[in-house]
């Protein structure tokens, strides 16, 4: 018979393979003068020509991807990212058992050869291409490095045709690779090159890559304190890391059998004594276990998935982080940031407590219960609460109990078009009435009827007919304060405070407090779907965190913020990068955030008052206000002074049209008409408490001191001519005095 081609083939490789290792591992200069006659026979493997020097390739380990990881105000661990599930250490941080493990399970002469190993180069091809058995491996640890960069670099580069050939079984491939290695040698130390392999090398399935993350993922420890039995156990991974990684059960009997070898090899090699070899080889590797959770991401948040999500898209948002959002994404999944948010673990804890308390998840109504925590005078962002389970899946879509929709937050945010506020609205109209000068003892007159053109200020001006609005369960009161307005929660008295000093100075009292709507098309309070009459009586749509920081402006005497979840982001590198600030700032003036506190406290103290139920434990002086939009949204909102600010909203925030509270039974409760109080503020009053007694919060009753001339029948105004009559009959009477 004839013989095969590719057994000659294969000889004429194998020479030219023994050629080219003898040149680049023994510096033969000479050679290279019979190096293009050798090549000759092989047209495949001019391919390598080029590839002599290591230009454009960025062997610096920090350069690696690595995981961010998402904190907790208190520093734990809210959540993840990665592509690659990787923390970068110093060769000075890995024990030397797990140092002495990887030589000895990967290359022996390490310490001993210029980055290629001819001994095992030669034994691999010829057992690979000569004696034609099993496929045989060869590469020096420092190869294998080389191969592992030029990977990720062919990844970072979105080059699935470079990464194929990082990899692909063939000479030239081969070839390259130990050029580039022996180049390494110049370039790096050992302790560098072992440094690199160390951090870039895969060490089990689900994208876990670096003796860190392996050291953590299998044992709960970190790589400086792994030992003997630890460090074999995780060296013998790279074989396969899919089949031998420990943490899968039907692995684990091949994972000892293989760390068993390394603990062979380490003794064989003189890098362990007997009694130490012992010792391991008769422990059981399931003993040894401590398997740690690699979900990543917000999905694996646990209670903290919407707030989380919050900070990602935060994150997504901002320029601070890339040009593009595609680079913000990379940046996240890649740039080992640590994300420093301002998540109250307590806080958003009692918060999804409380919303999962007041309606089950699985409740028959589908009514959400939404909960938004703010520090007042801070702009943090404390937590959220929602009967729901983040879940960003598509299990989600045909399961009610879950949804990654954070309705607590804007539109632009990652949530919704947000909700109808109702009276928790009405505070802002007495901050708005007291910056025109006026007394919130000021008798007004009310009607269930105002012509449009009243509202009219500025360039707005508003016609048609006239606006029809009455209180909860009709009629209205007639005259009426401002502050009796506000403690019965009055509808007429609002419209009649708006026509009297126009819509203009509520809008902007609203944007002065830090409101704004929550549809991303439309965010101005002055946009179309809210500068209307209606907007008097919270017929607008914002989220509960916007309402929540209207509150917080109240509760921090005057100082408004912007919202922020975030108070230092670091790279890898430990450089800053900016995040959003809060720009806090004195939006109103002090006394009349004061007193419409003081206003908000009588509708709790007060008979009759519609916010009674909102009232907390251990006599802490409450400043709350209730409210219901029609039959779609219960709401409840309130604070303590510069402690916590939450806004509560119930309803269906996907289809509130339709899935309204008529004659609903919602967890188990039948009524034929649902009010704020009826089930907003249980949530409300459930989830402050609790909050306060976890914080330990100090009972401060002093605030809400209301100013004596917004309290005086004729405002200030009243109190600017009292003075200056005083002025008038002192001077008169010092002139008669005089004469």
């Amino acid at each position: 018979m004839p013989k095969k081609n590719s057994m000659t083939i294969r000889r004429a490789l194998s020479l030219a393979l023994s050629y080219v290792v003898l040149c680049v591992a023994g510096g033969v200069v000479a050679s290279l003068l019979f190096l293009p006659a050798v090549f000759g026979a092989n047209t495949v493997a001019k391919a390598v020509m080029p590839s002599l020097q290591v230009e454009g390739i960025d062997f610096d380990v920090t350069s690696l991807p690595q995981q961010s990881r998402m904190y907790a105000s208190d520093g734990s661990v809210i959540a993840t990212f990665y592509s690659q599930n990787r923390i970068v250490v110093p060769i000075k941080d890995v024990s030397e058992y797990m140092q002495k493990a990887i030589v000895a399970r990967e290359d022996r002469r390490f310490f001993e050869h210029s980055g290629v190993d001819v001994q095992g180069v030669m034994r691999a091809f010829v057992q690979t291409y000569i004696a034609e058995g099993d496929t045989q491996g060869g590469s020096s640890l420092t190869q294998q490095y080389v191969k592992n960069v030029l990977m990720v670099q062919a990844r970072e580069d979105d080059d699935p045709i470079a990464e194929y050939h990082a990899q692909e079984q063939t000479i030239a491939r081969k070839l390259r690779e130990m050029l580039i290695a022996v180049q390494m040698e110049k370039m790096y130390s050992k302790p560098e090159i072992l440094q690199g392999y160390l951090n870039i090398a895969q060490f089990g399935s689900n994208n876990l890559y670096g003796v860190e993350t392996a050291a953590h993922r299998y044992f709960n420890v970190n790589a400086k304190d792994l030992n003997l039995v630890q460090s074999a156990t995780i060296a013998a991974i790279t074989k396969n890391p899919s089949e031998i990684d420990p943490s899968i059960p039907e692995n684990q009997e091949r994972a000892q059998d293989e760390r068993d070898i390394v603990l062979q090899l380490m003794l064989d090699q003189g890098l362990i004594e007997q009694a130490e070899y012992d010792e391991a080889v008769n422990t059981p590797l399931v003993d040894t276990l401590d398997i740690q959770s690699v979900n990543q991401g917000c999905q694996s948040a646990g209670n903290a998935g919407f707030f989380c999500a919050y900070v990602t898209t935060k994150i997504l948002n901002s320029e601070e982080f890339g040009e593009t959002e595609e680079d913000r994404q990379k940046l996240l999944n890649e740039g080992g940031l640590d994300i420093y948010t301002t998540m109250d673990v307590e806080a958003n804890n009692a918060a999804m407590q409380a919303a999962n308390d007041t309606i089950p998840a699985d409740d028959p109504s589908g009514l959400e219960v939404m909960i938004a925590a703010i520090k007042p005078g801070t702009g943090e962002v404390l937590g959220f609460g929602i009967n729901r389970t983040y879940d960003a899946t598509d299990a989600a879509a045909s399961d009610q109990t879950k949804t990654s929709m954070n309705y607590m937050v804007d539109q632009v945010d990652g949530g919704g078009w947000g909700v109808q506020v109702g009276s928790t609205w009405k505070p802002i109209n007495m901050v708005a009435w007291m910056q025109q000068g006026r007394s919130i003892n000021e008798g007004l007159r009310t009607s269930t009827r105002y012509q449009q053109t009243s509202f009219s200020c500025g360039e707005y001006s508003f016609g048609g007919p006239d606006w029809e609005v009455e209180n909860s369960g009709g009629g209205t009161v007639n005259p009426e304060t401002p502050l009796q307005g506000l403690i019965r929660s009055h509808n007429t008295t609002q419209a009649s405070m708006a026509s009297q000093i126009g819509l203009c100075a509520i809008a902007d009292a609203a944007t002065a407090l830090g409101y704004h709507n929550s549809p991303s098309s439309a965010m101005d309070v002055y946009s179309s779907n809210s500068f209307n009459p209606p907007m008097t009586i919270g017929a607008v749509q914002a989220s509960p965190l916007t309402m929540a920081n209207v509150y917080a402006t109240l509760g921090a005497n005057g100082v408004a913020c912007t919202p922020i979840a975030m108070t230092r982001v670091t790279d890898k590198n430990g450089d800053e990068i900016d995040v959003p600030q809060a720009d806090c700032h004195q939006a109103i003036d002090p006394e009349i955030a004061q007193t419409t506190a003081y206003a908000l406290n009588q509708g709790v103290v007060t008979a009759g008052g519609e916010a009674a139920t909102t009232q907390l434990d251990n006599g802490r002086k409450t400043f709350a206000k209730t409210g219901t939009n029609e039959n779609t949204y219960m709401l409840t909102a309130g604070f303590v002074p510069n402690v916590v600010s939450a806004f509560v909203a119930v309803g269906d925030a996907q289809d509130p049209l339709n899935n309204t509270f008529d004659n609903k039974t919602i967890n188990g409760v039948y009524r034929s008409e649902w009010f704020g109080m009826y089930i907003a503020t249980p949530a409300w009053k459930q989830f402050m408490n609790t909050y306060l007694n976890a914080i330990d919060a100090p009972i401060d009753n002093d605030y809400g001191q209301p100013a004596q001339k917004y309290l005086t029948a004729g405002g200030v105004q009243a109190n600017t001519n009292a003075n200056a009559n005083a002025n008038r009959n002192q001077e008169q009477s010092q002139n008669q005095n005089v004469q």
